[in-house]
């Protein structure tokens, strides 16, 4: 149970409070025509009692049963109240409360509660409508302002008009009241009060949700953010001193390092989405490497080999420059490999090096170092977040043998990364 979330297993609950409460308020009870003896479910008796216990024929027993309609079949009520709360709660959870997820969810809302009309507001405006004998948006926002200011459901008394009545049930995230739900109909007794409360309680469970992967993306963001303010102030000042070596004795060399140099800082402050092409990615690489070579000298080789088809997979932005980082700096003097390969869903990136390499100790420091710059944690976490804890660097190392460090991209970039422009 331990690999489910919290945030889940709230979900899971509050819907089955919800669909507790529309079954009952929804389903009609079959009442027997006079004379007639009522149906008597079997459930519970040793196979073959039900004739001496009285019970209806098998075929009949589950269509008398109370609750349930005659001619529908076990767990039908169930399944169109999952439906709709499962329609209702798409929009909501991908866009949050808003104008156009309000109007995408109140149809399905309505349905689920089964009432002439319904609202979905905040406190300052109606985001959307549905049904009939629905109050004017003055009277809906006084409403769900008092409900608010009560935080907890409040009914509506019918108009001297002759309206209908309601119950507005307040929307909270975290706490903080952000809209409310607003069911009308001719009656409102304790079922509709109950279940428009489970209802509401279950849709500021989806809210909540909809916030934690807004703050996700956020928090990817963020750290996409950090990494271009984080480029290395010492491989900056190591790459223009080693370019004003070559001015005096080699100045065409000294040009092509400078503009290597511009194309590396270009790509890794630009402003862009945090998915870039592997194709981009390596780019990038390459520029890193050829000033880092001009730095070193014959004391740094390096080779990229590549699978072509895999070029135009989308990969995290700046997740592969770390690696060959940190495989120049554990393996000075000697080689660094890329090497990319296709792997049917996957592209698979191996960086190597036949340097020091580290023992467990020193690797565990480096997946959680904290230090300026773009480091082994910062690619480790981002893959995490965006692919699932089982994306994460796979190092193989041990002193005096070299370390490779392996990232496993799916081709398929998840559905709620940004989009590259």
């Amino acid at each position: 149970m331990s690999g489910v979330s919290t945030a889940v297993w709230v979900t899971l609950c509050a819907l089955c409070g919800v669909c507790g409460g529309v079954l009952g308020r929804v389903l009609p009870r079959r009442e027997p025509p006079s004379g007639e003896r009522p149906g008597r479910s079997c459930a519970g008796l040793p196979y073959g009692t039900a004739g001496a216990a009285g019970c209806d024929a098998p075929g009949d027993a589950w269509r008398d049963a109370p609750g349930r309609a005659r001619g529908e079949w076990p767990g039908e009520a169930a399944f169109r109240a999952l439906r709709a709360a499962g329609l209702a709660a798409r929009s909501l959870r991908a866009a949050g409360l808003t104008r156009a997820s309000a109007r995408g969810a109140v149809r399905h809302l309505r349905t689920l509660l089964g009432t002439a009309g319904l609202v979905v507001a905040t406190p300052d405006r109606v985001l959307a409508r549905g049904g009939a004998d629905v109050p004017g948006d003055e009277a809906v926002l006084a409403e769900v302002r008092a409900a608010a200011a009560g935080g907890r459901p409040r009914v509506v008394p019918a108009s001297r008009g002759g309206g209908r009545r309601g119950v507005v049930v307040p929307l909270a995230v975290e706490g903080r009241v952000v809209g409310a739900l607003a069911a009308y109909d001719a009656r409102v007794g304790t079922a509709l009060v109950r279940t428009a409360t489970e209802v509401g309680r279950w849709l500021s469970g989806q809210l909540e949700l909809a916030e934690l992967d807004a703050s996700r993306r956020r928090t990817l963001e963020a750290e996409a953010r950090a990494l271009r303010a984080q480029i290395s102030p010492h491989f900056i000042y190591n790459s223009l001193t080693t370019i004003a070596s070559f001015v005096r004795t080699d100045p065409e060399r000294a040009r092509e390092l400078l503009l290597d140099f511009a194309d590396f800082i270009r790509y890794a402050l630009r402003r862009a989405a945090d998915f870039t092409t592997l194709a981009d990615e390596l780019t990038c690489v390459d520029r890193y490497l050829l000033l880092e070579q001009a730095r070193f000298g014959d004391r740094l080789r390096f080779t990229v080999q590549v699978a072509p088809e895999v070029l135009r997979v989308d990969v995290p932005f700046l997740c592969l420059q770390p690696l060959v980082e940190n495989a120049i700096k554990h393996g000075m003097p000697g080689e660094v490999r890329v090497v990319i390969r296709d792997a049917g869903s996957e592209a698979h990136i191996w960086v190597e090096d036949d340097g020091v390499g580290m023992n467990p100790e020193q690797l565990h420091a480096a997946l959680r170092e904290q230090r300026t710059g773009i480091g082994l944690s910062n690619v480790d976490v981002r893959m995490r977040h965006i692919y699932g804890p089982g994306h994460g660097l796979v190092v193989e190392t041990a002193p005096g043998k070299g370390t490779r460090i392996g990232l496993r991209i799916p081709k398929t970039r998840p559905r709620t990364s940004p989009a590259r422009p």
